[in-house]
């Protein structure tokens, strides 16, 4: 079994800042130090804001996956290379459906 797109990216964007948003409605924005594939992040220099508003600081945090709704990863990381390898996918499974509906049809061999 081979893990998907989102863990993908959100092992690239180790080193980065990014922002959870947690099924409680709570923030955690800082940069990420480590990643799992179950969604399992370790975060330092963070900035945690309340359902309430009220914002802290802290060192670290660990936020578990499973209660992570959201997360907004940087911009940067559209230019990333998971990306272009995809869309080298995309276009060579194009020209294959390409070529194996130019043979289908109605009146094939009259």
């Amino acid at each position: 079994m081979s893990i998907g797109i989102p863990v993908k990216l959100l092992h690239e964007s180790c080193a980065f800042i990014i922002t959870l948003e947690l099924i409680t409605g709570e923030l955690f924005r800082g940069k990420l130090v480590e990643c799992q594939d179950n969604f399992n992040c370790r975060l330092e220099g963070v900035t945690y804001t309340s359902r309430d508003g009220r914002t802290s600081k802290l060192e670290h945090a660990y936020v578990r996956g499973s209660k992570i709704r959201m997360v907004i990863l940087p911009d940067m990381l559209k230019n990333s290379p998971l990306f272009r390898k995809m869309d080298k996918h995309l276009a060579a499974q194009k020209a294959a459906a390409g070529r194996n509906a130019a043979g289908r049809g109605r009146g094939r061999g009259r």
